[in-house]
């Protein structure tokens, strides 16, 4: 029996909506977990990410154990209490890290060790390691295992080589983990591009048996039309009675791509760093407010939105604020774009139940054209 129930409301053709139960709270599916790396979603308080709709925010081990210390977390009361978020977390395991930092990292069959890039002092993070920061330490609702991360382009034998570790890696991190009612572990298919080598990394996931499915290694390097293929049949390989997680994935039209193809969950850093740089997403594109042609534009971002930031503020006071670097521009943009992209996943669970899945994408990916560049 898995940790948390996952029941399925309705499906269009691959695409499925649905609600993952947690004690913290159901997590409806589609899903899109706001980042909040460091303890943090940038720029915003807790109450403005609620405000936004996200059921489920993300933390990523690497970054807290470093800084406050996973201990020092512990201490006072875990990660929940720590930045005041009594939703659920999920905790990505720190293998992201392992690719992104590899010029201060060495992976060996045992574990990863590193160098902090704060202060440069040593740092060994093992499987176990990794589920003890997570879910003992941090607290989190879903625990990622550890794996390995290959950039792509990679050969076929490198991408096999960190499969197979990310494989074995995962079989240390359940036995780690054990049984828990209040807790879930998720183990990550990895294999680049290849259909033969995703389908091994699922099925030996699979014998080893985990409360969910992430599929890895992607949005590093292969384009999103070599994304779009990969997820033509890898979240097939994935037990249908589970939720896919695709991680590290934000681009809206990627995202609705996936979302037809079978996957549950997103996460991304994309909506507030480039909420940071002047960038706005809606339904027409991306939005560079530090164009001049939006100094005298009073209409706002969306008029028709929920949300303050992307309806009560004209495009050309954010122009102003982006152009003289205020710290409310950051904020006001950071706050949009989550709203919209938690608008975006409402619309996507709706057009599934309703049975209108291609036609949504359709009309999205038309809409998107017009403005995006």
């Amino acid at each position: 029996m898995a940790a948390f129930p996952f029941t399925i409301a309705a499906t269009d053709g691959k695409s499925r909506t649905g609600v993952l139960a947690t004690p913290r709270g159901e997590i409806r599916t589609p899903a899109f977990m706001p980042v909040g790396t460091a303890g943090t979603v940038k720029a915003l308080t807790v109450e403005q990410v609620d405000a936004t709709g996200a059921d489920i925010i993300l933390g990523n081990t690497y970054h807290l154990m470093l800084r406050p210390t996973a201990e020092r977390v512990a201490r006072l009361g875990g990660l929940h209490r720590f930045m005041r978020w009594e939703r659920p977390l999920l905790t990505d395991s720190g293998g992201f890290q392992v690719m992104s930092l590899s010029r201060i990292s060495k992976v060996t069959e045992d574990a990863v060790t590193f160098q902090s890039h704060i202060d440069g002092s040593r740092h060994v993070l093992s499987p176990e390691r990794s589920v003890e920061i997570q879910a003992d330490l941090l607290g989190s609702d879903i625990v990622m295992q550890l794996d390995e991360l290959v950039a792509l382009p990679a050969s076929q034998d490198r991408t096999a080589d960190a499969m197979r570790r990310s494989a074995r890696w995962g079989e240390r991190s359940k036995r780690a983990f054990g049984t828990r009612d209040a807790q879930a572990l998720f183990g990550i298919q990895q294999g680049g591009t290849c259909d033969v080598l995703r389908k091994e990394s699922a099925e030996r996931l699979i014998e080893t048996g985990f409360d969910g499915y992430a599929i890895g290694g992607l949005a590093v390097g292969e384009g999103h039309q070599g994304m779009v293929e990969v997820l033509d049949f890898a979240p097939a390989m994935l037990p249908p009675e589970r939720p896919r997680y695709l991680m590290g994935v934000g681009k809206p039209i990627d995202i609705v791509e996936a979302v037809a193809r079978g996957v549950d969950m997103f996460d991304c850093v994309l909506p507030t760093r480039s909420g940071r740089h002047g960038q706005a997403w809606t339904w027409e594109g991306s939005v560079n407010l530090k164009n001049a042609r939006f100094a005298d534009d009073d209409s706002p971002l969306d008029e028709t939105s929920f949300c303050a930031a992307s309806r009560d503020y004209s495009k050309a006071y954010l122009h102003h604020l982006v152009k003289s670097e205020e710290i409310l521009g950051q904020v006001l943009l950071s706050w949009h774009n989550l709203a919209f992209f938690q608008q975006l996943m409402s619309a996507l669970r709706q057009a599934i139940a309703e049975g209108r899945i291609d036609e949504f994408r359709r009309e999205f990916a038309g809409r998107q054209v017009q403005r995006i560049g």
